[in-house]
Formats: structure tokens, sequence, C-alpha cells
């Protein structure tokens, strides 16, 4: 995926133009509304009891994503540098070469970008970190990102990193720029949404570090944990697939009345598919995110609809979101108030984060009642 493709491209100008800041919290309430807790050791999915019909539940829910739960690489792999690799930068591709990898910066809004170099085993030579970055230790680390999404270029240069890699969903353009122009390697390397685009960022990431063998060993653990994660969710499916819910993801903001659907190469719509869900906007062939009409909303009449928790928040909470957007609660999930919030810094996440997404949603979904 590059930077300027349509996947995922759209996603990351609403959450950036959009203002939507990334926490970084764990979201601690399943009433709706989000309230910053320490993360919390749920059972299994294979321990849970799943609802006999997930359409028929009423209730809001706040979903909990853990994690990042892949490990990091057993052993430091082995170091190739100097590296030379492709920057994919907004104003074009652009060669950058790596000499040294012992103070790293990595910047993302969702904190992929740090805990993809946590993966790969370098997670002590991180120096700095967005606000969203979150793997044990990393408390520890110095954060460089004022109000979740905006780079503190006074507070990076004073880290003196020998490398900085971003996903560009950070900014302003002009800090990132200026760190460049004051001699750091800066790599850019595509964001990551879904599992395609994670093993790509995965890999460009490795190249950066001068560890790029190691990364196809790190793809396929992230891979196989995606699917199995799949299979665990498999067993939370009602039998009856007319009892399947039908779901919808809306971008909401304030109480402006306008909100956005989220369709294919959101990274919300692979989401939908790895929790068994049949999603609506893809039985429109909604493709990317656009103003969703109210007429339109409730012809499509979701049983659920999932929300970024400051959004939710932005509206009102679930009592304000259904005034302020009337055609919300003419649907099934506005008359269930069945709205699911998720934290604003890890739905998109992307990279390692995946498999823990998968399986916040799925509790949400289909066992509400187990958070």
């Amino acid at each position: 995926m590059k930077l300027g493709s349509k996947r995922g491209i759209a996603a990351l100008a609403l959450v950036v133009l959009l203002g939507i800041g990334a926490t970084g919290c764990q979201s601690g309430s399943h009433h709706g509304g989000s309230a910053a807790a320490e993360p919390v050791e749920l059972p299994p999915l294979s321990e849970i009891t799943p609802l006999e019909d997930p359409t028929a539940y009423e209730g809001p829910t706040t979903a909990l994503v853990g994690g990042p739960s892949i490990p990091p690489l057993a052993e430091e792999p082995e170091q190739q540098l100097p590296a030379t690799v492709t920057s994919h930068d907004n104003s074009g591709d652009t060669e950058v070469t790596v000499t040294d990898n012992s103070r790293i910066v990595p910047l993302s809004l969702s904190g992929s970008i740090g805990e993809l170099v946590y993966a790969f085993g370098l997670a002590d030579r991180i120096v700095g970190r967005d606000i969203s970055t979150s793997f044990p230790g990393s408390d520890d680390i110095p954060v460089v990102t004022k109000d979740g999404h905006s780079i503190d270029a006074e507070g990076v240069l004073a880290l003196n990193p020998s490398l900085i890699i971003t996903d560009g969903s950070i900014g302003p353009t002009d800090v990132v720029l200026q760190l460049r122009e004051a001699g750091i390697p800066v790599v850019t390397v595509d964001r990551a949404v879904d599992a395609e685009s994670s093993f790509a960022t995965a890999q460009q990431v490795a190249d950066a570090l001068g560890v790029g063998a190691a990364a196809p060993d790190l793809i396929d653990s992230l891979g196989q944990a995606i699917a199995d994660k799949e299979a665990e969710v498999q067993r939370l499916l009602p039998a009856d697939e007319s009892k399947l819910p039908r779901v919808a993801f809306l971008y909401v903001r304030g109480t402006a009345g306008v909100f956005y659907l989220f369709g294919e190469g959101s990274g919300i719509d692979s989401l939908i598919r790895s929790v068994g869900a049949v999603d609506v906007a893809a039985e429109i062939g909604w493709v990317g995110e656009k103003p969703m009409t109210e007429e339109a909303l409730i012809a499509m009449n979701p049983d659920i609809i999932i929300v970024m928790t400051k959004g939710l928040e932005s509206a009102g909470g679930v009592d304000g979101l259904l005034q302020a957007q009337p055609s919300i609660a003419l649907t099934e999930a506005g008359q269930h108030r069945r709205i699911i919030d998720v934290d604003d810094s890890v739905l998109f996440a992307g990279g390692t984060r995946i498999p823990d997404v998968i399986d916040g949603l799925a509790r949400a979904i289909y066992a509400p009642d187990s958070l």
C-alpha cells in the first residue's frame, strides 16, 4: 500500500483533518461512552458464552482491545547496515540510507510503527514515542506528540535520534521536513490498516531497521494469529445465519448531523469480515468513506453501529447521538441502542494489533455481558 493509494487514505484524511485525537488508553466501560482504565484480563473466546441472538441484544457496549499480543522475536535479529530503503513520502518516493538504528523514534497515529519495532526485538533502541505506542516497558519512553497527533519537533530533536520511522499519519508535514533537514534519516512507510497492508508495512519497517530478513517470520506469525483468532470467533456465531448481525461503521463528530459510512478499503471492511458479521456497506457496494444520507442509512437498517469512542463522546454519548441523528434512532441499532464504541487509536491500528481488535469486536458483538 502506498500512502497515496485508495486503501486507507481516506480514513487517514478523516482521522487527521477532522481532528480525532489518539489517547492510547484502554476503554474500560461496557455501558457506552469512554472510561479510561487499566488493561483488563479477559477469559479466552473459547470460554465465553455467546448470545443466542446477537441481533436482539439491547444496550451500548465499549469494546475492550488489549495487546499487542504478538510477542517480540525470541532473539535479536541480525542487522545489516547501512541499509538504503525507499521512503514513501507525500511528495513522492525518495531513497533514504540508514546507517544507525541505535536511537529510534517511531511515529504513527495508532502506535503501530512503535509496536512493530518492539515486535522485531528492538524496543530497547526506542528513545521517543507517539502517545499511542503501547507495549511492555513503553511507559518509560518519552512521548514526543502533542494533542495525540502532532509532532513536537523540539522534543524529538532533543532526543538526538538516529532514525525516525513514520507512516505519515502524524504531522504537520513541515515538522517532518524540518526533522529531515536537521540531518535525521526519516523513513515514511505505508500505513497499516488491514492484514494485507500490515504485512507490507512490517517488511518496510524491518528494511528501515536493517533487519529485513526477519520480517517474513513475523509476518507469518501475524498471519497465523489473525487466522487463529478468526477461527476462535467462529464458535461465537449464531447457528441460525439469519441472526448474524448486520453491522455498519459510522464516523460521527459532534451534533452537526453529518456522518460518514466506511466501506471497502477503509480497514473496517476486513474487520467485519473477520468477526463473521454482515457488512451493510458491502451489501450496497460502498467504497471508501463518504457522507451517508439519512434515507440510505434507514434503508440499510443495521443491527449494530460501530463508532469511535471520541466521536461518541463528542455527540454526547448514545443519548446525544440518537437525538442528534434521528435516522440512527430509526434503525434497529438505534431502537436497541446497540452502539459499540472502540478506542480511536486502536480501531484502525493494523499491524500487530489486528488479532486484538478482532478479539475485542467479537466480544462486544457476540458476548457483551462477558465484558
